[in-house]
């Protein structure tokens, strides 16, 4: 199964406003996976959640790259944590990654599902504010939990609530991918030059965005769990340029798989960028040093060259 790209994204990187060009392997591969995705989707949305979780888990689980990747990242930032649980973890973070992909390609359902389940945190009230004064609002977030359940919620609650996303190789699948993520919810802004100034005028006019924080971006390097880690700066200075409030949001997992507490943290004071994402960091660490299994250990955070990363053990 494969992880469709971010619904919410780090701009200001512009990629091209389309699917990129597929050859006829790829049109065949792409038209195989719609298929067999057309298959689960048959299946009850109680039910296939958890069926795509084991099935990533059964795959990509028991992949010795994914495992790898997975494992040398907890040792990075958790050299202590006991073999045992570095075990457990690989299998349980493709089960996450697994119900969150599922989730997202159910569109309508997931967003019906996502409507009912309860808001908390102490950026709570701030966010309600800003909704009720249409001031500009950066949901800053991460590949953590289920990241659109946080705008699916919000968007049945009646706020401006938009989606940058990357559009997916092949155009049988992205039409397909936009049509479910659309389904969560409007409006959505594809990764290119005219997606992010249509992005940027519905900031400006009071609207919210949600953006991914955990990617690796070399615009400085700041704390992550007690390492360096290249950091978006740029998200601060977004704040800043557009006068936005800025709070980290997490869609938290609960222990029965299919429901989920969205997490509003506090809000992020305005001032140095560097500060500003630092607050950033000690949030999302927060929630991984928590929530070990709900993190996407092995995406782009931790590439070959990123600061420190050398040191840690090769499993």
């Amino acid at each position: 199964m494969s992880r469709p790209a971010p619904s919410d994204a780090s701009p200001p990187r512009t990629e091209p406003d389309t699917a990129p060009a597929e050859g006829l392997g790829e049109r065949l591969a792409n038209r195989l996976k719609l298929a067999f995705l057309g298959l689960v989707m048959l299946l009850p949305y109680r039910w296939r959640v958890p069926f795509a979780g084991w099935l990533a888990q059964v795959t990509m689980g028991r992949s010795p790259r994914n495992r790898r990747r997975i494992a040398r990242a907890l040792h990075h930032l958790f050299p202590d944590l006991p073999e045992p649980e570095v075990r457990r973890l690989c299998k349980r973070v493709p089960n996450n990654m697994g119900r969150a992909v599922i989730e997202i390609w159910s569109g309508a359902e997931f967003a019906a599902h996502a409507a009912r389940m309860p808001i908390t945190g102490p950026g709570l009230a701030a966010l309600e504010a800003a909704h009720t004064t249409r001031r500009p609002v950066l949901l800053v977030t991460a590949h953590f939990g289920n990241y659109d359940v946080a705008r699916a919620l919000l968007l049945a609650r009646g706020y401006p609530v938009g989606g940058y996303y990357q559009p997916l190789p092949g155009a049988a699948v992205n039409r397909r991918y936009v049509a479910a993520i659309g389904a969560i919810g409007q409006p959505l802004f594809a990764a290119g030059r005219r997606g992010l100034a249509e992005m940027l005028r519905f900031l400006r006019g009071g609207g919210m965005l949600g953006i991914l924080a955990d990617l690796d971006r070399d615009e400085g390097v700041i704390e992550f769990l007690g390492k360096p880690a290249r950091t978006a700066l740029s998200i601060a200075e977004m704040a800043l340029k557009y006068d936005a409030l800025m709070v980290p949001i997490y869609g938290i997992r609960q222990p029965d798989g299919l429901s989920f507490e969205v997490f509003v943290d506090a809000p992020v004071p305005h001032g140095e960028p560097r500060v500003m994402m630092q607050a950033i960091n000690d949030s999302l660490g927060r929630m991984v040093s928590a929530h070990k299994d709900q993190w996407l250990w092995w995406h782009k955070r931790w590439r070959a060259d990123h600061p420190g990363f050398d040191e840690a053990p090769h499993v």
